[in-house]
């Protein structure tokens, strides 16, 4: 039953939703070795002379940028400029990509052979695909997918060679590179490898920045990154790093190139590759060492069954058309192109910007599974339940479909099969996850897994350890949701909390929210307002809530949908109230700022905090609470508070 989804198209598809292509389908039918020795002709980018990289190399090492850093290092640190040289050959030759065919070929064959294994579909979007072709011969490309599983930039190495699509260079982690045989031959695949920690090593930084910008202004190949900077242990989208964003804009901002066409790639997994290991490193246990060894022992995954795997190629965005009106392109006509230039406050808003709206563009993209959806519930739903008395099947199928309707007037992407029963398509999901769940007697447990612990084998400390593990992947699972539902559940959140129906009070208090937890979920800069309308909207599409032009009130029978998105809400802000004591102040230094709405709408702000944390069961001393609301006031001559970025990782909830 596992392998019920291939050659189905999805229900609930949407006015910009494509067709997709199962790509595996014919390669079922052909040999591995004749497909990695097909004939392969991708058109280049028109405006890129012949380059190998060596010759890539070469301009690289000699461009005026990296001569006059490599003096300013000997100077800094006291040695010729010869010694600076050398370290910045060998910087450059420790990161650069060494693209082969040959190499190329061969990993078409293994991979051939590994996703046939693993993946009853792969699903590519071919309207995508064609309007990549176009643009990778018009602008340097950059393309930017989400990042879940290795199997990201994998997989899209493979969809470019069978459809005659350049194969991109791939920004990837430094560890990589010191598998032995497999870092060479990710590197002769097109992979460069970036350390991890460069701090404020000026050398590096300089020979990276010039490596990136030469391969954009060359148009060598397509640019493919991660901007979500590291894989997402959650499963949820990530706030972006801006370096490498720097990077690849620059030659536009400086005018060296025309345009940039930056593309949002979605890859959405039925079941993901390292799920239990993804569990354990949240759970504190530490993440394996990258190693040829490793990767060995790891193909026992080959026996496993992981679904389907979509990939969504967007539409390409045009940097130029984005940044117009934005940033002024002609400061930079007034330092020389090839001296150090500290990026302006302007340009970092607008890479920022950008990035937000790729990642942004990728969660639009990305297919939404019927699994995803039972996480949702099963996670509402006691864990004592979960393990001791089962959560009825009948009541999960039910909740399902009615959840799977409100996602889709939401506008979610559904991995929904048609033609095949409802009860058919939960039952496979359940079954494909069954390290999670299992039923039993017509009702549903989580599993705990059967490793024991060698330290502590059948201790009472393993079984705890066994059954957040599986929780944490619950909460994964759900998380692959999480943005068709945050901006309503944030309207929601807002009326529960505040009591009130004004149109501006819950505006102020949805974009409070939006503040607080902007380290968790994606939303543009700027785009609040949008933001609060659209999730009206839905609400509204939903029969949630009745609108008017000053008040947003609640429909009779809306509480069902309302309760639901406060309930999926509710875990990220428990993780804020970790200390009683502490709530408010930890909230104050979650890069939150509390603004004049409070004071200008007349709003309680002590009937806001008490609601915040009393609504969760929590308690807090009236002494504090009206201490910080003196010290909030008191800041900054009441005006908008500015705090400090948190810095801190996502405390992740276990329900």
């Amino acid at each position: 039953m596992t392998n019920m989804h291939r050659d189905f198209t999805k229900v609930g598809l949407n006015d910009d939703e494509e067709e997709l292509l199962d790509i595996l389908e014919e390669r079922r039918r052909s040999s591995d070795l004749s497909f990695a020795f097909r004939t392969f002709s991708p058109q280049p980018y028109k405006a890129a002379p012949p380059c190998s990289t060596v010759e890539l190399n070469r301009v690289v090492s000699e461009s005026q940028f990296l001569r006059y850093v490599t003096k300013e290092v000997a100077v800094e640190k006291q040695l010729s400029v010869e010694e600076v040289q050398q370290e910045a050959r060998g910087i450059l030759g420790e990161m650069s990509q060494n693209l082969q065919l040959g190499f190329i070929r061969l990993m078409a064959y293994i991979f051939n052979k590994v996703f046939k294994r693993l993946y009853s579909a792969i699903f590519v979007n071919m309207e995508g695909l064609n309007r990549l072709h176009h643009a990778t011969q018009e602008n340097p490309v950059i393309l930017m997918p989400n990042h879940r599983s290795y199997m990201d930039f994998l997989v899209i190495s493979y969809i470019l060679f069978i459809h005659d699509i350049p194969i991109p260079v791939i920004a990837a982690g430094i560890p990589l590179a010191g598998m032995k045989i497999v870092g060479e031959i990710l590197r002769r695949s097109g992979a460069f490898f970036i350390r991890r920690a460069i701090g404020s090593d000026k050398l590096y930084w300089a020979v990276l920045s010039e490596y990136v910008r030469t391969l954009v202004r060359k148009g060598f190949a397509p640019l493919e990154f991660f901007v979500e900077g590291f894989r997402s242990r959650t499963l949820k989208s990530l706030s972006p790093k801006l370096g490498m964003m720097h990077m690849v804009l620059e030659p536009f901002f400086k005018g060296e190139v025309f345009d940039i066409t930056l593309l949002p790639i979605s890859i959405s997994y039925d079941r993901v590759l390292e799920e239990s290991l993804l569990a354990h490193e949240l759970l504190g246990v530490p993440k394996p060492k990258e190693s040829t060894m490793g990767l060995l022992k790891a193909s026992r995954v080959l026996s496993e069954k992981y679904g389907s795997m979509h990939v969504n190629f967007g539409r390409p965005l045009s940097v130029r058309q984005l940044c117009e009106g934005r940033i002024n392109r002609y400061q930079y006509n007034l330092t020389p192109r090839d001296l150090p230039e500290k990026s302006t406050a302007e340009a970092q808003a607008c890479a920022s910007w950008l990035a937000h709206l790729v990642v942004r563009k990728q969660e639009e993209g990305s297919q939404i599974s019927p699994w995803s959806l039972m996480c949702g519930l099963l996670l509402q739903v006691p864990t004592r339940v979960l393990t001791e008395e089962g959560l009825p099947w009948h009541q999960l199928t039910e909740k399902t479909l009615w959840l799977r309707k409100l996602a889709l007037d939401f506008g979610a992407r559904l991995n929904w099969p048609d033609g095949v029963p409802d009860s058919d398509v939960m039952s496979s999901s359940a079954e494909l996850h069954r390290s999670i769940v299992q039923r039993k007697a017509g009702c549903v447990f989580l599993v705990q897994e059967d490793e024991p612990s060698r330290k502590y084998p059948g201790s009472p400390e393993e079984g705890m350890m066994r059954t957040a593990a599986a929780a944490l992947m619950l909460a994964s699972y759900r998380n692959q949701c999480l943005h068709v539902f945050v901006r309503p559940a944030l309207v929601a959140t807002a009326i529960h909390i505040t009591k009130c129906t004004q149109r501006d009070e819950l505006f102020a208090f949805f974009s409070f929210l939006q503040d607080v937890f902007s380290h968790e979920f994606i939303f543009i800069p700027g785009e609040s307002l949008q933001d609060f309308e659209e999730a009206c909207s839905l609400l509204k599409k939903c029969g949630a809530v009745h609108i008017s032009q000053q008040e947003v009130t609640v429909a009779q029978g809306g509480m069902e949908v309302l309760s639901f998105l406060q309930e999926l809400l509710k875990p990220f802000i428990d993780s804020y109230q970790k200390k009683p004591q502490q709530k408010l102040f930890l909230l104050l230094n979650s890069n939150l700022f509390i603004s004049q709405h409070f004071k200008k709408h007349n709003f309680n702000l002590s009937f806001f905090l008490y609601s915040l944390f009393v609504s969760n069961k929590t308690h807090i001393t009236k002494k504090s609470t009206t201490q910080f609301q003196t010290d909030v006031l008191g800041m900054k001559k009441k005006r908008m508070l500015g705090c400090a970025k948190r810095k801190c990782n996502t405390i992740y909830p276990i329900p």
